[in-house]
């Protein structure tokens, strides 16, 4: 799932969001709108859920939560600062473990944001998610978009007209990164996703771009109230020419 355990028992992650709110609440606005065309929740996993930053949003419509994550740390966290809720369980597994952990056919809905960036084995990826959740489930999934708008501008204007179509993930970490061998970041083709997830059984239901001002010229000169309030209205617009940085979709299992 997130690559290794260490990466993030020795990462601060909820400091990284401290900066970035906009971000984290144009998040919450796609998770929000795709949770409400799901009709019943019984069972729901948030897999790769750290340390319950999305809790709050899918909390109120599941009947019972797992939130996964193979970070001891981020789970730690979690399990201190909701055990007000017990209905949620706290389980140390990667992805990969899921399964001998029996979970097969456990889920309702799964939602998995801010994994796949880590994902190199996506067939894998989606292969486990098909066997964890149940008949009619629901698949809430996230995964950075390697051709939004500042991509696709930088390379055009570089005379790279092809990039549109070259399917294969991009590694986005720095020459330096990757010698010190630190954890994966991939920028997935939505094409590729979209296929895949068909592959396993999942029907796209919704799609959506996500964190679409994502640019520092655009965050300063904004409120974040404008910037919300703009996302909202060009998430499921934007999404129809995978525009921003970020896509959320909704799949059912059929």
């Amino acid at each position: 799932m997130r690559a290794s355990v260490r990466s993030y028992d020795t990462y601060d992650y909820p400091a990284y969001w401290q900066n970035r709110s906009y971000e984290h609440k144009s998040e919450l606005l796609a998770l929000t709108r795709l949770l409400s065309q799901i009709p019943e929740i019984e069972t729901l996993a948030d897999i790769g859920g750290g340390f319950g930053r999305l809790i709050n949003v899918y909390n109120p419509r599941a009947k019972r939560i797992y939130l996964i994550d193979p970070s001891i740390k981020l789970l730690t966290k979690a399990r201190k600062d909701f055990a007000r809720f017990k209905k949620i369980k706290y389980v140390h597994s990667s992805l990969e473990n899921l399964l001998a952990k029996k979970f097969r056919n456990k889920f309702d809905v799964i939602v998995m944001v801010r994994v796949m960036h880590h994902i190199w084995d996506i067939d894998r990826c989606f292969e486990i998610l098909a066997k964890l959740t149940n008949k009619n489930a629901y698949l809430i999934l996230e995964f950075a978009n390697k051709t939004h708008w500042k991509a696709l501008l930088t390379k055009f204007l570089h005379g790279d007209f092809t990039f549109p179509l070259d399917i294969f993930s991009i590694d986005r970490r720095s020459k330096i990164s990757k010698k010190k061998n630190a954890i994966a970041f991939l920028n997935h083709h939505p094409d590729v996703i979209i296929r895949k997830l068909e592959q396993n059984n999942f029907r796209v239901v919704d799609k959506l771009s996500v964190s679409n001002l994502r640019n520092s010229l655009i965050k300063n000169h904004l409120a974040e109230e404008t910037l919300l309030s703009i996302e909202k209205k060009i998430q499921k617009p934007f999404a129809k020419v995978n525009f921003g940085p970020s896509i959320f979709i909704l799949a059912k299992k059929i």
